[in-house]
């Protein structure tokens, strides 16, 4: 069985790892997973990621981050997905929690987030809110 939408399933990895308090997850590699990752990272949402190969396959480790025993990301949701595109002009970019969360954006210059896009005046794919 094939993946239609490998990005909501790498959320919804987090999101069960983060429910059973692991510190860590793997999923498959993909260059779109990678480049949401680096976002949550320098939005302090995860401690990090690495890319690990086990012969020719290549998985994303993610050490996810807790504080004071509670997940730091509490809701992480899917927008834009294969059977519904959800594009957005940059005075159209959602405001998550009045400013306290983050929309992931998939802009021409790249994954960035939502205040990102919005400072270099782009639009894009709504690739998934967290907060």
């Amino acid at each position: 069985m094939s993946m239609q939408d490998p990005v909501a399933d790498m959320l919804t990895c987090i999101r069960n790892a983060q429910a059973v308090g692991e510190m860590k997850m793997r999923t498959p590699h993909s260059l779109l997973k990678k480049a949401v990752l680096h976002v949550l990272q320098s939005e302090g949402y995860i401690e990090g990621f690495d890319v690990v190969t086990a012969g020719v396959k290549k998985d994303i480790e993610v050490m996810l981050k807790y504080y004071q025993g509670r997940p730091v990301i509490e809701k992480l949701k899917r927008i834009s997905r294969p059977g519904l595109r959800v594009y957005r002009r940059c005075d159209e970019l959602p405001v998550v929690r009045g400013g306290m969360g983050i929309a992931v954006i998939s802009t021409s210059k790249g994954v960035m987030a939502d205040k990102e896009a919005r400072r270099q005046r782009m639009g894009g794919e709504i690739l998934c809110t967290v907060e």
